[in-house]
């Protein structure tokens, strides 16, 4: 009985090391497999990604084989990366220019619904008139209907403390300005600026506000507030969203085009002859998405897809549908709620966004693909990373939330073959500077060897 008891007591403590050592070696086979390929990474040397959860897959797609692989099967939250799923959902759903409106003509009225588009005077897009000189010079009533809209403001975990920052606008069916104010003092003479200005008559003083945010806004309703420092002249810039309810951007419409706009609070979809128009071309909205990691650009896409299928607006029913129709079959089913990001809810494996990059360069020529993503050294958010020489070898989306950092797309070698990569990192405390820098070490080894 007593060696029974021994028995036990050895077994049972042996197990764990018996699973770590298993789970080394399956490590260790990972990264032999990928030495015997041509490549001598050794991330699990680096002291910074020891300090790290990392994930590395890196694959070619001419020779459609995987060269490289690190905890490329685990999960991680990927930030901005999950504007890659967005992007490809997009690509699969929509044409080449945004549709911008659904209307119709009901005798002395002009009946209009939104779409999701989020480039009717969005400040960071080159502005195609058509919208609104359609709007302004239509010569029946405007009635403004936001029937077809069946989404909540914010997505599914995004942070409730970060309401009042431009990089989480609310969600709508008619976006307006990209649903942010824009304030700003350039001289001590000239006053607070704001854009639009009609805001301005909903500014006030507010001495008790934060010095650390030149300008706020109550929870609930528009009214805004300067703090005590852009009272004494500070000079400064600031974009808060505002409230975009549908009676708010009946407000800012009318205000805009300089003529009466109503709401129609009902529940009236477009007819069956409603006819559609359009704004911008689908790639500026791509580029700005991708290159400068435009959340709400993100957000608005899905919003767009979904109105696409159905005629209605609904990020999750989007993501339902993307998945089950254009994401079947990726290596690990991704953890998706929403279209930027901002989300910790969603999880994905390195070697699934790899899959679902390889799938987008089959989309297109090259040229239109490396220029949708940001250019190492040359723009978007890695325009001061990876630099080489005029030369960019990286074009790659990041993906950024505290404490956690990923960089995944294409990277285009001394001799000209184009790999495609998802390098993340979770749960990383040290420098960011640090962690991008052997990250750069790593991705040139690639470039050179190749």
């Amino acid at each position: 009985m007593q060696k029974l008891t021994l028995l036990l007591f050895l077994t049972a403590l042996l197990l764990p090391f018996s699973a770590f050592s298993q789970k080394n070696k399956k490590q260790k086979a990972e990264v032999e497999a990928a030495e015997s390929k041509g490549y001598d990474l050794h991330l699990e040397d680096s002291e910074i990604f020891r300090k790290a959860f990392t994930g590395f897959s890196l694959f070619d797609p001419t020779e459609g084989k995987t060269l490289y692989e690190y905890n490329a099967d685990k999960y991680f939250t990927p930030a901005s990366n999950i504007k890659i799923l967005t992007l490809y959902t997009s690509l699969r759903t929509l044409g080449d220019s945004i549709p911008a409106l659904k209307y119709s003509r009901q005798g002395d009225l002009l009946v209009f619904w939104g779409t999701g588009d989020p480039s009717f005077l969005n400040p960071h897009l080159t502005q195609n008139p058509q919208v609104f000189d359609f709007l302004k010079n239509s010569k029946e009533q405007l009635l403004f209907c936001a029937a077809n809209y069946r989404d909540k403001r914010y997505g599914s975990g995004w942070m409730w403390d970060d309401n009042f920052y431009d990089y989480q606008a609310e969600k709508t069916p008619l976006p307006v300005y990209a649903n942010v104010a824009h304030f700003r003092q350039k001289d001590t003479t000239s006053g607070i600026q704001v854009y639009p200005a009609f805001l301005g008559k909903y500014l006030d003083h507010d001495s008790t506000l934060s010095e650390t945010d030149f300008v706020g806004r109550a929870e609930f309703d528009n009214q805004f507030a300067y703090n005590s420092l852009v009272r004494v002249g500070k000079l400064f810039e600031w974009h808060v969203p505002f409230l975009a309810t549908p009676q708010f951007v009946t407000e800012v419409l009318a205000d805009t085009l300089k003529r009466p706009v109503s709401l129609l609070d009902a529940n009236i979809m477009p007819p069956p002859d409603a006819k559609t128009l359009y704004s911008t071309k689908s790639d500026s909205l791509y580029k700005l998405m991708m290159q400068e990691s435009d959340n709400f650009i993100a957000e608005q896409l899905l919003l767009l897809c979904a109105w696409q299928r159905t005629g209605l607006m609904n990020t999750e029913q989007a993501i339902d549908f993307a998945k089950k129709n254009h994401l079947r079959a990726l290596p690990d089913e991704p953890k998706w709620v929403d279209g930027s990001g901002l989300s910790r809810y969603n999880l994905v494996t390195p070697r699934s966004l790899v899959e679902v990059l390889n799938r987008i360069q089959k989309m297109m020529p090259k040229e239109r693909l490396l220029g949708i993503f940001p250019a190492g050294g040359v723009n978007g958010t890695i325009k001061t990373n990876y630099r080489n020489g005029g030369t960019p070898y990286v074009f790659a989306k990041t993906g950024t939330l505290r404490n956690n950092h990923c960089l995944s797309g294409y990277l285009v070698t001394k001799k000209g073959k184009m790999l495609i990569f998802s390098f993340m990192h979770n749960n990383y405390t040290g420098s960011m500077s640090a962690l991008r820098k052997e990250m750069e070490r790593v991705l040139k080894v690639v470039y050179d060897e190749n």
